[in-house]
């Protein structure tokens, strides 16, 4: 009907969400991910208010964060400034945070400045003090489909 489309797929209906296409009353197709319902059957419906909007270009695939940025090792001077960049892609968007010794960076003299929604963060410590602040850092990008990190070294000339 109208009001409740009913969605096609082979039976029987494997345990990983599948695509389902529905068909509008201007007959353009649209598509949503759906989770299997009940067990073994062929035909699931698609409620027509659960659809977000129609399909746009592009891979409706959810995907694992990966590196589009990447921290490098830097030397700062006693006293000076360092900034560490770091951005990530996937699907749903990333967060990205900063860690010292395995926790996450906290202190009144570095800032952690995000950009793209959070898929990107800038590590900013200043003063340098050393040897506090000399240390390995670390990035992290994580989302509902995985986790990833990547380190920088520090090392402060006095």
């Amino acid at each position: 009907s109208a009001r409740h489309p009913v969605c096609q797929h082979p039976h029987p209906a494997p345990p990983h969400p599948l695509p389902c296409f529905v068909w509008d009353r201007g007959s353009s197709a649209r598509s949503k991910f759906m989770r299997r319902m009940v067990p073994n059957m062929a035909a699931l419906l698609c409620v027509s208010s659960l659809l977000l909007s129609p399909l746009l270009s592009g891979s409706l695939a959810l995907s694992p964060p990966r590196f589009t940025k990447v921290p490098v090792d830097m030397i700062g001077v006693s006293g000076g400034v360092v900034s560490f960049v770091c951005q990530a892609t996937g699907d749903p968007k990333p967060r990205v945070t900063w860690n010292k010794k395995g926790k996450r960076v906290n202190s009144q003299r570095i800032e952690t400045i995000e950009f793209d929604e959070g898929a990107g963060a800038v590590l900013r410590i200043q003063p340098l003090r050393a040897p506090r602040d000399e240390n390995i850092y670390e990035c992290v990008a994580e989302n509902s489909e995985g986790e990833v990190s990547v380190q920088a070294k520090l090392t402060i000339i006095r």
